[in-house]
Formats: structure tokens, C-alpha cells, sequence
């Protein structure tokens, strides 16, 4: 009897534990397929736009001091790695919720924010072109794996990111709003991109 006892005493006690212990927030469903789809569009945007250039395409500059689609795709591949790896020094610290009053932007402003051609900003000197790749397919291959490792993360990440926050020099994010910040600056790369091949002067092929 006593054992019974005993038994049922240590059982109690234990769906008590599990019941107060506290489960970890994460993004929800339609936060996840929200960022996955973003970053698969724009993926497949950009490998659609730079198949089958040519050598001379590829390396076209509207004027002397604008960027070639070349160096329009190694910037992209680099910043597709330095910015996740923003994101992923947030996750270092704490979730902290009391925190959440320093996001001014709802997912959709910050997704136009950065996709948005309107406003030019000067590329920091880390971020420009050095043909650290080796070639525009080189560049492609990189961005290719920088992306599909980025949407995996996306798909099984168990992190708080609401409560995680990135602050940068124009406002201050939470680290869900990093994967639409870090997918809509190649997207608005991508629009460089093709502002380059709509211009008279590019190359036709031959």
C-alpha cells in the first residue's frame, strides 16, 4: 500500500513538473511558410534572370562606375552569409519580450523597405564586388548554397525569433524580420539586375 502510494505521489509530482515547465516560443505556421515562400521566389527570380548570359552580358556596366550583373551577383552571394550571420548573432543573447516596443515595422514594411529600388544607399566597402567567387557562376553557386541552407533554417528553427532583435543603423528588427530583410535585399538586387539588362546599350546575343 505504502509503495502504491509512494508510486502515485512521484507520478503526480511529475505531470505537475511538466505541466508548469515552459515551453520555448517559436514562429508559427504562417510565419514560417511567410518567409520560406519569400525566399524561394526570389530565388528562383534570380536564377531565372542570370541562366544562360553571356561573358560580355555578365560583365556589361551601364556606365563606368555601376555595377555589371557580375558584381550585382557576387554582392548578393556575400550578403546572402554576412547578414544570416546577423541574424545568428542575435540568437546568442536571451529572448527578451520587453523589448518588443523597439520594432516600429510590421513584416510587410520591412519586406518593402529593402526590396524597394526608391532609395540608393552606399554599399559598405566589406560588402562590395572583389570577384571573391571567382566568376559569375561561382557567385551563383554560392548564393544557391547560402539560400537553400537559409530556407532550411527557416523550416525547422525552434527559435524565439519574435524575441530576438537585431538593431541596425535604420531601425531595429526582430529576428523573424531578418529572414525577410536579409531575402528582400537580394531582391532588390535582383531588380538592379535586371535594371542593367533593360538598358539600350546591353549586349545582345549573338
Amino acid at each position: 500500500m505504502l509503495k502504491s502510494i509512494q508510486f502515485f505521489t512521484l507520478a503526480f509530482a511529475l505531470v505537475m513538473a511538466s505541466g508548469f515547465r515552459t515551453i520555448p516560443e517559436t514562429i508559427n505556421e504562417a510565419e514560417r511558410k511567410a518567409a520560406i515562400d519569400f525566399m524561394n521566389e526570389t530565388k528562383d527570380r534570380l536564377i531565372k534572370d542570370v541562366q544562360g548570359l553571356t561573358d560580355e552580358q555578365l560583365n556589361f556596366k551601364p556606365t563606368p562606375s555601376a555595377w555589371s550583373v557580375a558584381e550585382c551577383l557576387e554582392h548578393i552571394a556575400f550578403s546572402e552569409g554576412a547578414l544570416f550571420g546577423v541574424l545568428q548573432g542575435t540568437l546568442k543573447e536571451a529572448a527578451n519580450p520587453s523589448r518588443r516596443s523597439e520594432v516600429k515595422m510590421t513584416d510587410e514594411q520591412v519586406k518593402g523597405m529593402i526590396s524597394s529600388r526608391e532609395r540608393k544607399v552606399k554599399t559598405q566597402e566589406m560588402f562590395e564586388p572583389k570577384n571573391q567567387f571567382g566568376s559569375a557562376a561561382g557567385s551563383l553557386k554560392e548564393f544557391i548554397a547560402k539560400r537553400d541552407s537559409n530556407i532550411e533554417f527557416a523550416k525547422t528553427t525552434q527559435e524565439d525569433l519574435r524575441n530576438h532583435y537585431a538593431v541596425m543603423p535604420f531601425a531595429t528588427f526582430d529576428s523573424y524580420q531578418m529572414l525577410f530583410f536579409i531575402t528582400g535585399h537580394s531582391a532588390r538586387h535582383t531588380a538592379q539586375i535586371e535594371e542593367v539588362m533593360a538598358n539600350a546599350n546591353f549586349p545582345k546575343k549573338k
